[in-house]
């Protein structure tokens, strides 16, 4: 029974803090860029430059979080349901 409580206590601070964390700043740094907004490309000499711009970003290097789009869709729902 303790290990029940134990586990469904951490389940609930992980996720009243990603609740935070998608209130405080609901957007993250795209994973497909590094938030850079372009993909790094090599030159023949192994330097880094500039490479393609971000399509997944469309070059903002920013990408709204997973919880916040969920959110997001929920409130959509709720006000489109109640006028």
């Amino acid at each position: 029974m303790t290990l029940f409580l134990l586990a469904s206590a951490f389940i609930l601070l992980f996720t009243l803090s990603y609740v935070c964390l998608c209130a405080a700043s609901p957007f993250g740094r795209c994973r497909k860029c590094n938030g850079l907004g372009f993909a790094l490309a090599h030159d023949r000499k192994g330097k880094p430059k500039r490479g393609k711009h971000c399509r997944r970003c469309d070059g903002h290097g920013i990408r709204i979080r997973v919880g916040r789009h969920l959110y997001n869709l929920w409130v959509r729902t709720y006000r489109h349901g109640t006028r």
